[in-house]
């Protein structure tokens, strides 16, 4: 999400702009994102597996991705016609790169892994986020934090079970994604540290953001470049416009509800992606899967808490 709504999450930011608390509205809202994030997975499994054609290679599916989401949101620029004035473009451009890198990587792992699994991979992203904000951004991270982080890590661990027999390759995959997400994470945090101004309105935004990825996304595209079938367009075209609304719709739960909150709510994406998973492809989560998947979302959650937790202490 992150580019994807996972990787807002993990910054801690909410986006800007002020609205009154609503926090059932927040929730309902940030379940109805996190449904939708697993949709936009499985329809890529789908199209990475050959499903209505050829087996579509990663940078396509994360192409129609960028490229549906954009043309979605075109109408909505061309009529509320919101200013670029003063953007960190940079900025924008580096963050821009790890989205599509993240939700790249994430399509590639989606394809083979569970879906389960694969999601919960990229939910480490906070926890590494965490770990670069300490050279990038100078932050000092507390026993919580490294506790968090601990126990995400042991999850991870059970997930890709590393030396045993069942070691999962693509699951580095997955956890190449939580990188690209992590380092979004750190651009989020320097554009709302500096450069980009506060209050920038949430279609501003997504334009730049989907406009920037969808010119990388077809760049790479280029180089794997295949047609796809005339079934497969439509699915493209749900997964940009299914993601384009998620985002939408995080961007609102967090304008409603603290970050601490409402963020284990967006954790739900793991649990639709199981059921879809199981409903669509037969993959049904093992215990080691369901216990690695737990440990990662407790850290994840420990971190939003403690997100809340220490702007209070200080």
């Amino acid at each position: 999400m992150p580019s994807d709504p996972a990787v807002r999450s993990a910054a801690g930011q909410t986006a800007p702009g002020p609205t009154a608390p609503a926090p059932l509205t927040a929730a309902l809202l940030m379940l109805t994102a996190a449904a939708l994030v697993a949709v936009t997975t499985l329809l890529a499994k789908a199209l990475g597996r050959g499903i209505g054609g050829e087996p579509l290679p990663a940078f396509m599916v994360s192409a129609g991705r960028f490229v549906f989401a954009w043309a979605a949101l075109l109408p909505f620029v061309a009529v509320l016609r919101p200013g670029f004035a003063g953007a960190a473009w940079r900025l924008h451009a580096a963050r821009s790169f790890c989205g599509w890198g993240g939700v790249s990587a994430m399509f590639a792992a989606a394809a083979v892994l569970p879906l389960a699994d694969a999601t919960a991979i990229s939910f480490l992203n906070p926890m590494i986020a965490m770990v670069l904000a300490i050279p990038l951004l100078g932050e000092r991270i507390g026993p919580w934090r490294w506790g968090a982080a601990a126990a995400a890590l042991a999850g991870a661990l059970v997930l890709i079970r590393p030396g045993f027999a069942a070691f999962e390759p693509y699951a580095l995959v997955a956890l190449a994604a939580a990188a690209f997400m992590a380092f979004e994470v750190i651009f989020v945090k320097m554009l709302a540290g500096g450069g980009a101004k506060a209050g920038e309105p949430p279609l501003r935004i997504l334009f730049i953001n989907n406009t920037i990825g969808a010119s990388i996304a077809l760049a790479a595209a280029s180089t794997v470049w295949i047609w796809p079938a005339p079934g497969q367009w439509p699915i493209l075209a749900a997964i940009g416009m299914v993601m384009v609304t998620a985002q939408s719709l995080f961007i609102q739960a967090m304008r409603r509800a603290d970050a601490s909150f409402v963020m284990p709510f967006f954790y739900a994406t793991l649990i639709f992606a199981a059921l879809y998973d199981a409903a669509v492809f037969g993959d049904v989560p093992t215990a080691l899967s369901v216990l690695g998947a737990a440990m990662i979302v407790a850290g994840a959650v420990v971190l939003a808490w403690r997100e809340r937790v220490r702007p209070i202490q200080a």
